[in-house]
């Protein structure tokens, strides 16, 4: 169980003075040395990205990147506390913090694992139906850029996905797997994991062709858990946070922590596999075969060029 390593990224989250370097004194203190710290300023505010490598047995193994999709953990001045749409950065670091305590006890995972996400306590907040967003303090292809690394061979997306009517359960779902524009089937692999780590039948959150393409086209996007599939050609999933109520990305004091321990223990399944060479995300033979048939769907990835000047 995870729920101790949670409970510590929490205490270091939840206040006006959370920071990134704090969690990486945290995570150093445990054993974990290959952490990268990279600042990125905005026009009114600034956040701190988390670049975490936990090393496996066999570093020739395929890496399991984690990304943690957020807004901020916070929303200072407008609101006191850790805000819903935190779950992406809690989850991601608990994680790594898991992964440190089980290596230190002699478990090492057979591969690499990757994790990276941002810490901003005071990140502003949008308009969005049906309820509020959290937004972010940056431009979005910065902060994306160095969270979305090329040694990444899949990627796991984690974000709250509370402010819809998509999956209304108090728990986690997973999305379909996109790579280069294709949405493609859901993966039975990662199905049996998620009905293992919550002992429930599995819930998919459905996606749409919008949610693959970027922000910057002005399209409506359920959130922004999808948004790596823009910057990697790698599978990636998307590892929902859910409600059986809408709860708005800005809302303090619902954080759920039975959801989030379940998203830790997901990820930390998923990483056990995939560093033995499981294809978890997708079938690599039916995507070639798809490609050769109907083409590539890559231009879905980037913003039009009209769109650009706009």
């Amino acid at each position: 169980m995870s729920f101790r390593q949670t409970l510590e990224i929490i205490d270091l989250l939840d206040r006006a003075d959370a920071s990134a370097a704090a969690v990486a004194d945290l995570l150093r203190s445990r054993g974990l040395d290959e952490i990268e710290l990279i600042p990125i300023e905005g026009a009114h505010a600034r956040t701190d990205v988390l670049r975490i490598r936990v090393p496996g047995e066999d570093r020739q193994q395929p890496v399991l990147g984690i990304v943690g999709m957020l807004g901020g953990v916070g929303a200072r001045p407008s609101a006191i506390g850790m805000v819903s749409d935190a779950d992406g950065a809690v989850v991601i670091l608990s994680a790594a913090l898991k992964l440190a305590d089980m290596a230190a006890a002699g478990d090492r995972l057979p591969g690499d694992v990757l994790l990276t996400t941002h810490i901003c306590p005071n990140s502003p907040t949008r308009p969005h139906h049906p309820v509020p967003f959290m937004s972010i303090p940056v431009e979005r292809t910065p902060l994306l850029e160095s969270m979305v690394m090329p040694q990444m061979d899949a990627i796991l997306s984690v974000d709250t996905s509370r402010g819809n009517r998509y999956v209304m359960h108090n728990g986690i779902a997973i999305t379909p797997t996109v790579r280069q524009g294709y949405v493609l089937r859901v993966s039975e692999a990662l199905l049996d994991i998620l009905e293992y780590t919550t002992g429930e039948p599995s819930r998919v959150m459905p996606i749409t062709t919008q949610d693959i393409t970027p922000y910057e086209n002005g399209l409506f996007h359920l959130n922004s858990m999808m948004l790596p599939a823009t910057r990697s050609s790698a599978a990636v999933v998307g590892l929902a946070v859910t409600s059986a109520a809408i709860v708005p990305g800005c809302a303090t004091g619902a954080f759920q922590m039975g959801s989030a321990e379940a998203a830790v223990r997901f990820c930390l399944e998923t990483a056990k596999r995939f560093g033995s060479g499981e294809p978890l995300f997708h079938d690599e033979d039916e995507f070639r075969t798809l490609t050769r048939l109907y083409g590539s769907m890559e231009h879905l990835m980037s913003v039009p060029e009209h769109r650009r000047s706009e």
